[in-house]
């Protein structure tokens, strides 16, 4: 069983050029409609920064789980990204991010999008599983690493 369900080997991103916080945004939304085509890359980036008010998605040692529900989608849909450079994301801990797990359910998926949420912090408070998040050479290396879950070191 995968480790993050919701990941498929398109939706790695293993550097991703932004500037700020609205910029991350904005491009996590962008890649998102280039794999879910029936979604409005507009419709995401504001359900992103309408839960980016209410508390910063940040959670601190360098990542954010940016996350929201739309009503276009039928299934959890999720994606990651490696900052090419850490950005200022108002996280928890007031460190700059550099991943970012985007995490986009349908609007009645309540309980689905919770075990999603849960899924990714477990697996981030694996020994090592940041680091060798960072250190994944490319973006079919880090998928693997995100599907398999943390049964090998890094290569």
């Amino acid at each position: 069983m995968p480790m993050l369900e919701f990941l498929n080997p398109d939706s790695v991103v293993s550097s991703l050029r932004v500037r700020d916080k609205k910029h991350v945004l904005q491009e996590l939304a962008s890649h998102a409609v280039r794999r879910v085509p029936n979604l409005s890359e507009r419709d995401v980036f504001e359900t992103l920064l309408h839960r980016e008010r209410l508390g910063s998605t940040g959670i601190g040692d360098g990542v954010a789980i940016p996350h929201g529900k739309l009503p276009q989608l039928d299934r959890l849909f999720g994606l990651v990204a490696r900052l090419e450079k850490p950005v200022d994301f108002d996280a928890l801990d007031g460190q700059p991010i550099d991943v970012a797990f985007l995490l986009l359910a349908p609007e009645g998926a309540g309980a689905d999008h919770l075990k999603a949420l849960a899924q990714v912090a477990r697996l981030l408070r694996e020994p090592g599983m940041l680091e060798r998040i960072r250190s994944a050479r490319d973006a079919t290396a880090l998928y693997a690493l995100l599907a398999n879950g943390p049964t090998t070191q890094a290569a």
